[in-house]
This record gives C-alpha cells, sequence and structure tokens, in this order.
C-alpha cells in the first residue's frame, strides 16, 4: 500500500480546484497549478512542465464535458491550437533562461496584471 503524504494530498485537492476552474473559466488552470508545485519546492520548469501535463488531463475531461453541452466550436479551437503549438516550442525554450525567483516575479506580475484587467473590464 502506498504512503499518502501531505503533498500527495495538496496535489490532488489542487487538481479539484483547477477541474472546477478551468472548465468553468477556460483559463487552463497554470495559474492555480504553478504556484502550487512552486510552493512545493518544484523549480519553476518542473513546475510548467508538470502543469502542462495535468491540464492536459484536466481539459480532455473539460472538452468532453462541454462537448455534450454543445459549447465547442471546433474550428476556433484548432486554429487557436496550431498557433498555440508554435507559442508552446518557444515558451518551453525561453523558461529554460529563467531562474525560478525571477520566474516567480514574472508570473506574479502576470496574475497581478490579469486580475486587475478582468476586474476593471465591463
Amino acid at each position: 500500500m502506498a504512503v499518502v503524504d501531505a503533498n500527495m494530498l495538496l496535489m490532488v485537492f489542487g487538481g479539484i480546484v483547477v477541474g472546477v476552474a478551468a472548465s468553468f473559466s477556460g483559463l487552463g488552470g497554470g495559474f492555480i497549478m504553478v504556484p502550487l508545485l512552486l510552493f512545493l519546492g518544484y523549480t519553476a520548469q518542473k513546475s510548467v512542465g508538470t502543469s502542462f501535463l495535468a491540464i492536459m488531463i484536466i481539459s480532455v475531461s473539460a472538452l468532453l464535458a462541454h462537448n455534450k453541452l454543445a459549447n465547442v466550436d471546433y474550428k476556433a479551437g484548432i486554429l487557436l491550437g496550431v498557433g498555440g503549438i508554435i507559442g508552446a516550442q518557444i515558451g518551453a525554450r525561453l523558461v529554460e533562461h529563467v531562474s525560478t525567483g525571477n520566474f516567480r516575479k514574472i508570473l506574479a506580475v502576470i496574475l497581478i496584471g490579469l486580475a486587475v484587467y478582468l476586474f476593471l473590464r465591463k
């Protein structure tokens, strides 16, 4: 029998929160998942990579649920995905050149900017 520690429980709980947030808002969940992994001691690079694996699994589940509700525009999703493939390759290489400390600062600025934008948006 595997030993369940606090980090494992925190990851499962974080996954539940991300799953709800991602399927509700479409934000993808990285804005919760990456800070959680940083908090647990992962490097910036490992946090981002691990987050994408989890988000992929969550996204497939959310896609299936939204498809049943006829809430999917496949053409727009595929076009955004093609652009995302290119951007993801660039971003993965860029994050390799950023220290975890600087990554935390950059992520904080992005999250604060997003929060202000959403708060002030009419």
